[in-house]
């Protein structure tokens, strides 16, 4: 998700009920990692007031506070909810406590791995990220999915001029573009569509060609507030 989910749009589960539909559970089981805000209290209990009024089973694993078995928790999840923050900070930690190793093995049985802003460029060979004060710069990420990935394209001012300049120089060779609102499905590494929250989020690919980039809107479906595609865009 570029933006949007339970602490974007707290009146509009679209998003959140589209990737419980994915589990095609009954009561899903959803992890939420707060890792890159550092397990921030209110953000855990917002992730526990949007989720309790759906059919699924949350839970959190903190990672600054004691920490429980991972691979027992994880691995017995239907759901993986990444949340935003400092993604540079949440690699980080992750790698101590072996978390990548852990989640390509959920990835590959099957759990739904998702998240927001941090929680969706994460899982790409390369993000977009405001990690550090210096501006928006490229990361090195998990490298599940092929490419690079930049989130709140229209939902913060620096993004689309920022990643032009990236693609631009050569810094990025290719980008998948999220507006807020707006998230990408993929199954393994194959983008099989865009879905979208909001009236005018949409997907975007943007590339270099010579010496500038260009974008190109991609196809978007947009969801209803019950998670269910209304139509496309």
């Amino acid at each position: 998700m570029g933006g949007g989910g339970f602490s974007m749009e707290p009146d509009n589960p679209a998003l959140d009920l589209y990737v419980l539909a994915q589990t095609r559970k009954r009561m899903p089981a959803v992890c939420f990692l707060a890792t890159a805000s550092g397990d921030a209290d209110g953000y855990i209990q917002k992730f526990y007031a949007a989720f309790k009024v759906h059919r699924c089973r949350p839970t959190h694993v903190p990672l600054f506070r004691r920490t429980p078995d991972l691979k027992q928790v994880l691995l017995t999840q239907d759901v993986i909810y990444v949340g935003g923050g400092n993604t540079k900070s949440m690699l980080a930690v992750w790698r101590e406590w072996d978390m990548p190793r852990l989640l390509r093995r959920a990835w590959g049985m099957g759990i739904v791995l998702t998240g927001i802003s941090a929680g969706a460029i994460c899982w790409f060979k390369n993000g977009v990220t405001d990690s550090a004060a210096v501006g928006l710069t490229g990361l090195p990420c998990l490298g599940f999915l092929p490419g690079t990935c930049c989130p709140h394209f229209d939902g913060e001012s620096e993004r689309r001029p920022a990643l032009h300049r990236l693609v631009a120089a050569g810094k990025v060779l290719k980008a998948l573009a999220l507006d807020d609102g707006a998230a990408a499905h993929f199954v393994g590494r194959t983008l099989t569509r865009i879905v979208s929250s909001r009236a005018h989020a949409r997907g975007y690919e943007v590339r270099r060609t010579g010496t500038r980039a260009v974008e190109m809107a991609l196809p978007t479906v947009s969801l209803r507030a019950n998670g269910k595609s209304a139509r496309r865009l």
